[in-house]
C-alpha cells in the first residue's frame, strides 16, 4: 500500500487506505487503482453482483437560469432543449475545429442542469462554459459533492435497501433520493455496460454512505483498473486515449450521440463550434482523416496503447488508443484509431507488439453485449 504525496484526496480517501487499496496518481487526485482482491476479480465479481467505485475526482456542476438549456445546446451537437425532466443524456463539448474537448453527461433537473464532467478535464470545461455561456446562465460547480457508482446486475437490489425507490427508475434517468437525511441525486448510468447507478452526495457524508453499500453482501469496492477493464469490455470511450481535441464525433463513431434535430435539414440544424466540418463528415461530404474502431487480436497476445497498427503492406495506418486482455472474454481486445479505408468490420490489421507483428480483425463494439436496465 502507498500513498502519493501532493495529491487531491477524495472524501473516501481514508476508506481506500483501510481497504488496503493501491492507490495512484489519476486526475490530480490519489485514486485506487484496485483493492487487495486485484483487477480481474473485481472485473468479475463487478459483471456477476456489484462493484462499489469512488468516482469524487470527476467534475460535477449546475447551469442555472432559464436561458440554461439554449446556452448549453451552442456548446455542443446534441438536443439539450428536448431532454425531459430527469433525463441524462450523453454529450460532447466541441472546440472550434469540431474537436472533442470532453464527453459528459447531463441531466434535466428541472430548474437546473445537472453536469458531470471529466476528472482530468473539469477545470478546463468550467472556464470553457463560463467564457462562451456565462452570461446567459449561472455555471456552478459543485466542488463540495461526492460521486459513487454502484455497478452490476445486484446493484439494484443492494440500493434499494438503502434508498428505497432507486428500483423503479429506468437507464438514463434520475431522481432526487432522501438517505439518512443526506440529499441523494441518483441516475440508472454508469461506465461498465452493466445496470446500475450514480449517486451524487455531500462529501461529508460520503463515507458513510459508501460503507453502508460494503455492508451489503452483492458488493465489493472496485477501483481504476476494473473500471477501466470493464468500460473498454463495453466499447465506451476513455478521454485522452480514444478521443481528444483533435478528434472529431464521426473520427470517433459516435454519431449516434448526435440527435436529428441538432443535424442538418433538423429544426435547430448547426449552432455548435465546428458545424460546418462536423456536419459535412456526417452528411458524407468531406471524408474523416480517421476513424475510432474496436479490434479482437487472432492471437492471445496482449496489445496495449500506443501500438501502432499496419496493413499487410507494412504501412503504418493508425495505432492502438486503448488496449488489454478482456477479463470476460480472455481474449485481447482493442479501440484503435485507424484511416478510414480500414475501418469496415473484418477487415485485418496488424499491431506491432514488440516488434512482432500481432494480427488484429476489426470487429463491432461493445465487445461485451450491455445490461443496461430499460424498464
Amino acid at each position: 500500500m502507498s500513498e502519493p504525496a501532493d495529491l487531491l484526496k477524495t472524501p473516501l480517501h481514508a476508506l481506500h487506505l483501510e481497504l488496503g487499496a493501491r492507490m495512484v496518481p489519476f486526475a490530480g487526485y490519489s485514486m485506487p487503482v484496485q483493492y487487495p482482491a486485484g483487477l480481474m476479480a473485481e472485473h468479475k465479481h463487478t459483471r456477476a453482483a456489484a462493484g462499489l467505485f469512488d468516482v469524487s475526482h470527476m467534475g460535477q456542476l449546475r447551469l442555472v437560469g432559464p436561458d440554461a438549456a439554449a446556452a448549453f445546446e451552442t456548446l455542443m451537437p446534441v438536443d439539450v432543449i428536448g431532454l425531459g425532466l430527469d433525463k441524462q443524456r450523453y454529450g460532447l463539448l466541441l472546440n472550434d475545429e469540431g474537436g472533442i474537448i470532453d464527453d459528459l453527461m447531463f441531466v434535466n433537473r428541472g430548474d437546473h442542469l445537472f453536469v458531470i464532467v471529466n476528472g482530468a478535464c473539469k477545470a478546463g470545461d468550467i472556464a470553457h462554459m463560463q467564457a462562451r455561456i456565462g452570461g446567459r446562465c449561472q455555471v456552478a460547480p459543485l466542488p463540495e459533492r461526492a460521486l459513487l457508482a454502484c455497478q452490476g446486475p445486484q446493484a439494484a437490489a443492494a440500493l434499494q435497501r438503502l434508498v428505497p425507490g432507486v428500483e423503479k427508475l429506468v437507464f438514463m434517468t434520475g431522481g432526487a433520493f432522501d438517505w439518512q437525511g443526506a440529499n441523494l441525486y441518483v441516475t440508472r448510468s454508469g461506465y461498465t455496460g452493466e445496470d446500475g447507478f450514480e449517486i451524487s452526495i455531500d462529501g461529508a457524508r460520503a463515507e458513510s454512505l459508501a460503507r453502508a453499500l460494503l455492508a451489503q453482501p452483492e458488493v465489493r469496492p472496485v477501483g481504476l483498473g476494473a473500471r477501466n477493464s470493464l468500460r473498454l469490455e463495453a466499447g465506451l470511450c476513455l478521454y485522452g486515449n480514444d478521443i481528444d481535441a483533435t478528434t472529431t464525433p464521426p473520427e470517433a463513431a459516435l454519431n449516434w450521440a448526435m440527435q436529428k434535430v441538432r443535424r442538418s435539414g433538423g429544426e435547430r440544424a448547426g449552432g455548435f463550434p465546428g458545424a460546418d466540418k462536423v456536419l459535412a463528415q456526417l452528411d458524407g461530404t468531406e471524408a474523416p482523416k480517421r476513424k475510432r474502431v474496436g479490434l479482437i487480436a487472432r492471437e492471445r497476445v496482449p496489445v496495449r496503447e500506443p501500438a501502432p497498427l499496419q496493413n499487410l503492406d507494412g504501412q503504418a495506418i493508425g495505432r492502438v488508443t486503448s488496449g488489454l486482455l478482456a477479463p470476460s472474454l480472455d481474449q485481447p481486445i482493442a479501440m484503435a484509431c485507424v484511416e478510414p479505408d480500414y475501418a469496415a468490420l473484418g477487415t485485418e490489421v496488424f499491431a506491432i507488439v514488440r516488434g512482432k507483428p500481432v494480427p488484429m480483425v476489426v470487429s463491432a463494439m461493445p465487445f461485451v453485449p450491455p445490461r443496461y436496465f430499460r424498464g
